[in-house]
């Protein structure tokens, strides 16, 4: 088990905002209220990718048909009566294992999709509810291949994935107002977990209350009047992410509003020997940064520089593009002819209009399937290779990291734990070392994050005492850290206390149904101690979050089918 991860920043509108928005607007547009003076800008952003970023998912509505041969599952996405349904079939299958001979039944289930993520330029996935926990669909579609397939990381799964989480990292950069989800479960949310779909006017400008109640008299924020960071981080909120995130202590990302720094709420790092773009499908930032353009322009150089976030290149063909970029580039590159000496623009290949052909060339992503990454490194001479993103090494942080001696050790150290995770052994080792001397140099302070990700690293090097003891202590700060419940259920049972580990288990899955793997977890022991029932009730509830999970399918047929005798 690995760490959650960062979420990124979240906006809301002002009240004041929003009460006049949805006067002026009665199919709820949240931008409507700026497009009396702005009407312009207005209806060259309301057809960009980030205007129809998310929605609900009868207006983001795309039928689908697809069959996923590795786990033999037909998925649909049809609309009946404005209800958008994921239908998913798979045949009677054979369970493998352990006990030979069982089959699990055909699979036919269903669920509603309720929103939209994603403007379909690139991608779009459904989101869709059980009880409460918000969940992505277990399919994309994505936009540059035209092609149905599985959410990233799952193409080749044998099963499907029904219990993708959706957290406010996710829904910042694809809506507005994105919710904090509630504390025992990162994809738990009171409400809906977002105010309005796409990014909203206010998510970037700031809070327009006083200038819609003033009828424009107030001012509303100057970005570009702003210090470089805070300028720069309207975009990096969600546009800067790292190898690693790890939020500061006491701050929550969806907590960030335009105006101030990002890196008051989070710690970037990148890799200290990473000479490629990343081939990630974010974080072209950190690839800027290494470029002679930025290092000549310095803080004069942003990503509105060459980008328009309103809309002008969304809507442009393949040449407009190229002229207005080559506008974006000369704009700091042209020398004007003189006697005797041609323009830069006349000189420098003046065959080829497309500067970024030689300059950003385009690679495959290595995060995202069937999509491409723009190289922002802006190299002088392309090489000939795809240079890939470094996976290990020295972790560097990313921007004005100035962070005290002790908060460096914990966030690089927690840094270092996630890539630990995705198992890096050199990263594994640099993680126990930061996160112990943080340990002490924190005393009796309670962490919670630093003692479950220590107590993980232990757990993984064999220390089961200090991994159970850092585990408790994580859960002193924090009794709903699944995480930490988790892990430490699996100490006690392995170490001689089964029904200790019987009462974290029941309780992680009571606040998060959809780990399944607690759930497998108590199953077995609680099988072990005798309960059949209890371990085929407790298999029944992993299963109506996660009806194709095989474990869970196997160890349920082996405990009905008597195969599995319990009470040993």
């Amino acid at each position: 088990m690995g760490a959650w991860g960062s979420p990124m920043a979240g906006l809301a509108v002002g009240a004041a905002v929003r009460a006049a928005v949805r006067g002026a607007a009665p199919g709820g547009d949240p931008n409507a209220a700026c497009a009396g003076c702005h009407q312009a800008i207005y209806e060259r952003y309301r057809t960009t990718p980030m205007a129809n970023a998310s929605g609900p998912a009868r207006k983001g509505f795309l039928a689908a048909e697809y069959y996923h041969a590795p786990s033999q599952v037909t998925y649909r996405i049809a609309e009946t009566g404005g209800r958008v349904q994921l239908e998913m079939e798979r045949p009677a299958i054979r369970i493998s294992g352990r006990i030979n001979g069982m089959t699990a039944p055909a699979l036919d289930a269903r669920r509603e999709l309720e929103y939209f993520i994603g403007s379909g330029l690139r991608g779009r996935t459904y989101l869709f509810a059980e009880e409460g926990y918000w969940f992505e669909a277990p399919i994309n579609w994505y936009g540059k291949k035209r092609v149905w397939d599985m959410a990233p990381n799952f193409l080749e799964t044998a099963e499907i994935p029904l219990t993708l989480p959706v957290d406010p990292g996710c829904l910042r950069c694809h809506s507005s107002g994105a919710r904090a989800s509630q504390p025992e479960a990162r994809n738990r949310y009171a409400a809906e977990p977002f105010v309005d779909g796409g990014i909203t006017c206010a998510a970037c400008h700031g809070d327009g209350s006083a200038h819609v109640a003033s009828g424009g008299q107030a001012r509303m924020m100057d970005i570009d009047g702003l210090a470089p960071e805070r300028r720069d981080s309207v975009c990096l909120s969600c546009h800067l992410e790292g190898q690693a995130a790890i939020v500061r202590r006491g701050k929550r990302l969806e907590d960030f509003r335009p105006g101030e720094s990002i890196w008051d709420y989070a710690t970037y790092f990148v890799h200290a020997n990473d000479r490629g773009s990343g081939g990630r499908a974010t974080s072209q930032w950190e690839a800027l940064l290494g470029s002679a353009c930025k290092r000549g322009s310095g803080e004069r150089m942003t990503c509105t520089t060459c980008h328009d976030p309103h809309g002008t290149e969304t809507t442009m063909s393949r040449a407009e593009k190229v002229a207005y970029y080559r506008q974006r580039c000369l704009a700091c590159h042209e020398t004007p002819a003189t006697v005797g000496k041609a323009s830069f623009s006349a000189t420098h290949h003046a065959e080829n209009q497309d500067c970024t052909a030689c300059h950003m060339q385009r690679a495959s992503s290595t995060d995202i399937a069937h999509e491409q990454v723009t190289d922002h490194r802006i190299v002088v001479r392309f090489s000939g290779k795809v240079i890939p993103p470094a996976s290990t090494g020295a972790l560097v942080a990313v921007g004005p990291a100035a962070i005290s001696a002790s908060a460096e050790e914990r966030d690089l150290g927690l840094a270092y734990a996630q890539m630990a995770a995705r198992g890096d052994r050199a990263a594994f080792d640099a993680a126990r070392m930061l996160l112990g001397r943080a340990a002490k140099r924190a005393g009796a302070e309670q962490d919670e994050e630093l003692d479950a990700q220590l107590g993980f690293l232990d757990q993984v090097a064999g220390q089961s005492a200090e991994a159970a003891r850092e585990y408790k202590e994580a859960l002193i700060a924090d009794s709903e850290n699944s995480f930490a419940a988790g892990n430490l259920a699996m100490l006690l049972a392995r170490n001689g206390d089964p029904r200790a580990a019987v009462e974290l288990w029941r309780r992680a899955l009571a606040e998060d149904p959809a780990q399944a793997t607690s759930g497998i977890n108590l199953a077995i022991v609680e099988c072990g101690l005798g309960s059949r029932e209890d371990a085929l009730a407790t298999l029944g509830r992993v299963l109506e979050f996660s009806p194709d999970n095989r474990q869970a399918l196997g160890l349920e047929l082996s405990i009905r089918e008597k195969a599995r005798a319990c009470g040993r």
